[in-house]
C-alpha cells in the first residue's frame, strides 16, 4: 500500500511521524508532502522520510483581503503541485492536515483523511475549503465539524498524544542537560506570528514586547528563562533564545517548571506532558481541546490577551505553589487514563481501510482497544 501524508505545521509532522514509521516497517510505501513553516523541513530531513515541498509559507499580509487572496493563491499552487506528485506516486490513501489532499483526492478518487482538532467556527477557511471534498474527517469527540458530522470519525484524545503519549515518548533528561543546567528551575516562553488560517480576521494578539520584558524580569529572579520563537526577537531578547535541535523541544517542555505562550499547539503539548502552562492570546475560551484541558483536567490556564495583570498574578500564584510539577503530573495521569494512543488508531485505521471506518462508525468504543 502507498500512503501519502500531507503537512502544514511542525506539530503535524509529529502527529504522523510514528504512524509513518510503523507503516513503513510493515512494508508500506510512504511519502510526505509539506508546506514549509518554521522547522518543518528540517524535521523531515532529520528523520529521513521521503518528502516533497508543495510550497513555502507566504506572508499573508495585514488585511483580511490580503490574507484571503494570498491564501487562495497558495492553495492553487499546492493543488497543482500535489496533482503532479499524485500522478507519479499513485497513493492508495492520503492523510494529513492540508486542504490539497481533499481536492485531489476527490478528483483522483483516492480516499482522503483530513485531520483537524479546531472547531469549525474557529478555523472556517480551512474547514469550508476541505471538508466538502474530504472522504473522512478525523477529529476528537469534543470538536465541532458542523454539517459535516456524517464524515467525522471521532476519537477520545488529542493530536498531540499521537507523539506525546507515554507509549510514544519518553522524556530524556540527558538531552536537556546538554544545554541547560537543571540545578535551578527554568521557564520557557513561546512566541508565534499569528499568520495561520484561523488568524484570518487579523484581530488576534498575544505577548507584546513590553509584557515579554516583564515576564523575563519576573521569572529571572526565580530561575533561568528561555525563549522559543517563530518570529525574530529584539536584540535584547536574543540571549534568552533556546538554541537546540528542534526535534528535542518536547524534552525541554517536559522538564520546564512553567511554560508560557501565545501559541495554541505548544500549550497543548505542555499540558499533555504535565508541565504547568499558561496561554495568553485572544483565542481563550474558544478552542474545545484547550478548554477541556483547562476545565476538566486543570492542566493549563487561558488568559485573554488584554488582561496582562491577570497573567502576572497567575504566574506569581504558580511560583508560590509547592510541589507544582508533582501536582500536574497527577492531573496528567488522570487525563491519560481517559485517552487513547492515537498513533495506534491511525495505523489500524489506514491498514484496515475501509473495514476500519465501517467498524468505528457502527461502534465508536472500538477505539478503546488502542490505549
Amino acid at each position: 500500500m502507498k500512503v501519502l501524508f500531507a503537512l502544514n505545521h511542525p506539530a503535524h509532522f509529529h502527529l504522523f511521524k510514528n504512524s509513518a514509521k510503523t507503516l513503513s516497517e510493515s512494508g508500506h510505501n510512504i511519502l510526505f508532502v509539506f508546506n514549509q513553516k518554521d522547522v518543518l523541513e528540517k524535521l523531515l530531513k532529520e528523520y529521513e522520510f521521503e518528502s516533497f515541498k508543495l510550497s513555502n509559507k507566504s506572508n499573508y499580509g495585514k488585511s483580511k483581503f490580503s490574507v484571503v487572496k494570498n491564501r487562495l493563491n497558495e492553495l492553487v499552487l499546492q493543488d497543482i503541485n500535489l496533482y503532479n506528485v499524485i500522478k507519479k506516486f499513485r497513493p492508495n490513501l492520503m492523510a494529513g492536515t492540508d486542504i490539497s489532499i481533499t481536492h485531489n483526492g476527490k478528483y483522483f478518487g483516492i480516499p482522503s483523511f483530513v485531520f483537524n482538532e479546531d472547531d469549525l467556527e474557529i478555523n472556517r477557511l480551512f474547514c469550508f475549503a476541505s471538508y466538502p471534498f474530504a472522504k473522512w474527517i478525523i477529529s476528537p469527540f469534543l470538536c465541532n465539524v458542523g454539517k459535516f458530522n456524517h464524515k467525522k470519525i471521532s476519537y477520545n484524545g488529542y493530536q498531540k498524544l499521537a507523539y506525546l503519549h507515554p507509549n510514544r515518548f519518553t522524556p530524556d533528561k540527558s538531552i536537556v542537560e546538554n544545554s541547560i543546567s537543571l540545578n535551578k528551575p527554568y521557564y520557557l516562553i513561546r512566541l508565534v506570528s499569528f499568520t495561520a488560517g484561523h488568524d484570518i480576521e487579523q484581530k488576534h494578539g498575544g505577548l507584546t514586547e513590553n509584557l515579554l520584558q516583564q515576564l523575563v524580569d519576573k521569572l529571572s529572579s526565580h530561575g533561568n528563562v528561555y525563549l522559543s520563537s517563530e518570529i525574530p526577537v529584539k536584540k535584547k531578547f536574543e540571549k534568552y533564545l533556546l538554541r537546540i535541535n528542534p526535534s528535542d523541544i518536547h524534552h525541554y517542555i517536559y522538564y520546564a517548571d512553567l511554560f508560557i505562550a501565545d501559541s495554541q499547539s505548544m500549550v497543548v503539548e505542555s499540558a499533555v506532558l504535565g508541565t504547568p502552562s499558561i496561554r495568553f492570546n485572544s483565542f481563550v475560551g474558544k478552542i474545545s481541546v484547550l478548554e477541556e484541558l483547562e476545565q476538566k483536567y486543570s492542566l493549563t490556564f487561558g488568559i485573554y490577551h488584554k488582561n496582562s495583570d491577570l497573567l502576572l498574578t497567575k504566574i506569581d500564584e504558580l511560583l508560590r505553589t509547592k510541589n507544582l510539577k508533582r501536582i500536574y503530573n497527577g492531573r496528567r495521569i488522570r487525563m491519560l487514563e481517559d485517552k487513547i494512543d492515537l498513533t495506534a488508531l491511525i495505523v489500524w485505521l489506514l491498514e484496515h481501510y475501509p473495514d476500519s471506518t465501517n467498524i468505528l462508525q457502527k461502534n465508536p468504543d472500538y477505539q478503546y482497544r488502542f490505549k
